[in-house]
């Protein structure tokens, strides 16, 4: 089965942003578009917008003149769903609501051709319960476009249950064909994007809801150290609370309140109040005229040690040694591997964040995980009341020495980035075991949908079979909610690499 031929009549019902963004990119891609909205003269209007986007297109050199006439001329704003008869394809992008989406599918069932494809661009609605209305259910795919649609390139391609896989398979190359990356998926809660990325923003708020930094610290932490292009809480209100919160409590709700995806008490209650984000002026930032961004917790400079011994070989924080030693600090390897830490001159330990926390220990500091060591800017500590000061400075003042910058948070188990990374991957694994994606489509969703710095099994990889499962582990230990509980997969994946305790692999 391949992509519709460039001569079929593309329609678009659903006027709005979303609506025009696919649009314009059938319409780029050579399609003659028809545009519908329920509201009088709204598509008209929105064809005067792409037609306007167009403009600039070719003012950026981006589109040629030519070009840009030749699609104008094959857009029409169309006043009835009968004017969307001998359409090839019919993409909707209305209202999140079931009902409406599978009143709309049923008319068009008696609008167009039995051979036309039929697609929904919802992202939290089950594509097998809007198809569940239909005559002929085997024809609805969801095409679940990121916004804007022109400029992102991840194009989800859910099968409901009762999609036909020809159908499915014409979407796909569809979507291949006009410049996109699709990705197959799966009918479930959230697609791929949707269910995975949960943990970002979730282990975020958990530790600002246990006070263990602020929103600024977690952001940087989660930028500088984890290499994401945004923190969990300026993203969200770029996206707008509102709609973030919607989507967490519609994965909830549909894993039938499975505590993984447990959402937030502190957002619910940023919703309530009306600090939406952005849009509003006023979320987890002030976004008003003139309002200064807060800056994260960075501690004062302590000096270095002079020596630190290595216990272990720090991985996956292995990188760090070199970084030490640059830094001119010596290095004295243990030769027997009592584990993955270093002691200071204190007579403290500096450990890599592993679930527990430093109050368990007689003085211990924790470090979190960083993407990159060496390229990272900052680096989260944690320790806690008991922990000696002296063994805290030496822990900063180590970090300080290899250029970076230092903010030290509460006694928070897993830290920031390791268990947002950790949950991350776990939730992948779940996925593919499931039957919901591939490997290579839950990273490829995950690094163009969302701009992750590494796909979560590329980071499995990076950091170890067993790292994200042992991580979970302890952390399900003190907080047997079901939260942190690692997935059966993740459990065979670490057992399989013979890193477990009593493996005989």
């Amino acid at each position: 089965m391949t992509a519709l031929d460039l001569s079929s009549p593309v329609a678009v019902v659903g006027a709005g942003t979303m609506g025009q963004g696919i649009a314009q990119v059938a319409l780029v891609a050579g399609h003659p578009v028809r545009l519908f909205d329920t509201v009088p003269g709204r598509a008209r209007e929105a064809a005067d917008a792409i037609a306007a986007r167009l403009d600039r297109l070719v003012a950026k050199e981006r589109l040629a003149p030519g070009e840009r006439d030749a699609a104008r001329g094959r857009l029409t704003a169309v006043e009835d769903l009968a004017g969307l008869a001998g359409c090839a394809l019919v993409a909707e992008a209305v209202v999140e609501r079931l009902e409406v989406k599978q009143e709309l599918f049923r008319a068009l069932e008696d609008v167009v051709a039995d051979d036309c494809l039929l697609a929904t661009n919802t992202s939290s609605l089950s594509v097998s319960a809007i198809g569940g209305a239909l005559r002929a259910p085997g024809r609805l795919v969801g095409l679940h476009f990121f916004n804007p649609a022109p400029l992102l390139p991840l194009v989800e391609v859910v099968s409901g249950f009762a999609t036909d896989l020809s159908s499915a398979t014409r979407a796909y190359e569809t979507a291949r064909a006009w410049g996109k990356t699709p990705v197959a998926c799966a009918d479930t809660p959230g697609f791929i994007v949707n269910r995975i990325a949960r943990p970002f923003y979730a282990e975020a708020f958990a530790v600002y809801e246990a006070q263990g930094a602020d929103p600024a610290t977690i952001d940087a932490v989660l930028r500088e150290s984890g290499g994401f292009r945004m923190g969990a809480f300026e993203l969200t209100d770029l996206i707008g609370q509102d709609v973030n919160e919607s989507v967490t409590h519609s994965v909830w709700r549909s894993f039938f309140q499975d505590a993984r995806f447990t959402p937030s008490l502190a957002q619910r209650r940023l919703v309530e109040s009306g600090r939406l984000g952005r849009k509003s002026g006023q979320g987890w930032y002030d976004h008003g005229d003139g309002a200064e961004r807060p800056e994260p917790h960075t501690a004062e400079a302590e000096r270095p040690p002079a020596y630190v011994v290595a216990e272990g070989d720090l991985e996956p924080a292995g990188a760090l040694l070199g970084l030490i030693r640059e830094a001119g600090i010596e290095v004295r390897e243990e030769d027997e591997d009592k584990g993955t830490r270093l002691v200071l001159p204190s007579g403290g330990q500096l450990a890599l964040a592993d679930g527990q926390t430093s109050v368990e220990f007689r003085d211990v500091v924790y470090f979190d995980l960083a993407l990159d060591y060496r390229a990272a800017t900052r680096i989260a500590l944690s320790a806690s009341q008991d922990t000696s000061p002296r063994t805290l400075a030496e822990a900063v003042g180590l970090f300080q020495a290899l250029g970076k910058n230092v903010s030290v948070i509460g006694d928070v188990p897993g830290m920031i980035v390791a268990r947002t990374v950790a949950r991350i991957i776990d939730l992948a694994h779940d996925a593919v075991a499931k039957g919901v994606a591939t490997e290579e489509d839950v990273d490829t969703a995950m690094r163009l949908g969302v701009n992750y710095p590494l796909g979560p099994f590329a980071w499995s990889r990076r950091l170890g079979r067993g790292w994200a499962y042992a991580l979970l582990d302890d952390l399900h230990l003190r907080d047997p909610s079901g939260r942190y509980a690692p997935s059966l997969a993740l459990y065979r994946h670490a057992y399989a690499s013979g890193k477990r305790e009593g493996s005989t692999s």
